[in-house]
């Protein structure tokens, strides 16, 4: 079959490389199919160009799209469905699948018009799906799928079962952009790196509240299979960083050592950063990291509260929290502080710890804001707001409720919405301020070493 695969503009000034995408364009690929990415994102084009482009082509058997359960996504989704179906030349089928229709397919199918959500991950789904529409057997024995049936009813096969991580091909690398899109900027990048996302894994070994994942468990790839696909993107592309794009890269310290251990034994080093555990961080995993080249690690603390951090099953406490953060700081690398704030039984006081604790900690790598939380579809706190009357369903979410990230989607404390945002604002005024002083104090230093010490690596200010 022909497939179009669309890749959406975000909005970003370079955008990441979408690495779900070029994963199911591997698979399509291997089984026989013909591939052709749309990408919008590289042109920022308008969503209604899609039309002209899909008029201007032999019409596709099968357009595709992937999303995340964003606000921003979600319209996205509406703007290209309705581009799609605007088109003389519609394709003959119309796929969603990601993050964001999984949970609540039916919804997705009825907003955008397509003809099937395929749910979890699609590497295998997919083929089979268009296997059973090419050849016309029964779409019910496939895995994976939803769909209107010809009677107009919605129809949900069993999930399917899990994949084998080191049998799933790597993203199909050459029929994207990469000089694009390995511009992306990470942490302790150098203006020189060149930049790519890589999966260690698929998964998490913990489940937060507020946390939706397409597939249950935690499947780690093989150091070795991981290593080998760096070796190809490094010597095709020369990347020289690697943003570990799964969840959670440290799932173990067994894990940590393994990986590390690996990356020393490669022929050429590279630059690394991924999401990480504080209860796995100390100063012997730690600094093997930054040995074998992590410059930063990103930690989901959300809370500095230990009633909070219960109650959301968060698995980690305050004190991990501060000697987590401490080890990191001290070997020398960058730590990534995310929080949001109201999640059930949080209030004033802990948006309070929350921010004090960001001032002290947070660095100048990043400025370091606090979110509210948002009960996203599929998630344990989205069936907690829903059964509490504190939210109606699917389309309340992403109609009235989400309207943006920084914004309260549904109230889960005590207090009122405009108490809510007031706390927030002045919260976030207060980190705004300490980051930006933090990074004056900065920029008047460096200011003194260039005239009074003659500093001849200085590179300009608009360099600062």
């Amino acid at each position: 079959m022909r497939v179009l695969l669309v890749v959406y503009d975000n909005g970003s000034y370079v955008h990441t490389f979408p690495q779900g995408l070029a994963y199911i364009a591997a698979a399509l690929l291997r089984a026989g199919h013909q591939v052709t990415i749309y990408n919008q994102d590289l042109h920022h084009y308008p969503d209604e160009r899609l039309t002209g482009y899909l008029d201007d082509q032999e019409p596709f058997d099968v357009v595709g799209l992937g999303v995340i359960g964003g606000y921003w996504q979600y319209r996205k989704m509406l703007g290209i469905s309705k581009a799609i179906q605007a088109s003389k030349h519609r394709p003959s089928w119309y796929v969603l699948g990601g993050h964001g229709p999984s949970p609540c397919p039916e919804y997705f199918l009825k907003k955008s018009g397509a003809d099937f959500v395929v749910r979890g991950e699609g590497e295998r789904t997919v083929i089979e799906l268009l296997g059973a529409l090419e050849q016309g057997y029964s779409l019910a024995s496939v895995s994976g799928i939803s769909f209107k049936d010809v009677n107009g009813q919605y129809t949900h096969t069993p999930d399917r079962h899990l994949l084998d991580v080191d049998e799933i091909p790597w993203p199909e690398y050459t029929l994207f952009p990469i000089e694009y899109y390995r511009l992306a900027s990470s942490p302790g990048a150098d203006k020189t790196d060149f930049v790519m996302p890589v999966a260690s894994a698929r998964g998490c070994t913990f489940r937060c509240n507020f946390c939706y994942r397409m597939d249950k468990g935690f499947r780690p790839r093989n150091p070795e299979g991981i290593a080998v696909e760096i070796e190809y993107l490094q010597n095709r592309y020369g990347i020289t960083y690697i943003d570990f794009s799964d969840e959670l890269l440290m799932s173990s310290e067994d894990r940590v050592y393994a990986l590390c251990e690996r990356f020393l034994r490669m022929s050429k080093s590279f630059k690394w950063c991924c999401n990480g555990r504080l209860n796995y961080a100390s100063l012997e995993v730690l600094n093997l990291m930054k040995r074998s080249g992590c410059v930063f690690i990103n930690y989901g603390i959300e809370s500095f509260d230990d009633e909070a951090l219960r109650r959301m099953n968060k698995h980690l406490t305050t004190d991990q929290i501060v000697r987590g953060v401490e080890n990191t700081i001290t070997v020398g690398l960058y730590a990534g502080l995310n929080v949001i704030w109201g999640n059930i039984g949080e209030s004033r006081q802990t948006l309070r710890q929350s921010t004090d604790f960001l001032k002290k900690y947070a660095d100048t790598s990043h400025l370091r804001t606090i979110r509210p939380v948002t009960p996203y579809p599929g998630s344990d706190l989205f069936t907690y707001a829903v059964e509490h009357g504190l939210l109606g369903d699917v389309e309340d979410f992403y109609e009235k409720k989400h309207q943006n990230s920084d914004l309260l989607a549904v109230n889960f404390t005590d207090l009122t919405d405009d108490e809510f945002h007031r706390a927030l604002m002045e919260a976030n005024c207060e980190l705004i301020a300490t980051h930006y002083g933090k990074k004056t104090g900065q920029m008047i230093q460096a200011t003194r070493q260039l005239y009074l010490n003659h500093d001849t690596s200085f590179r300009g200010f608009r360099q600062m």
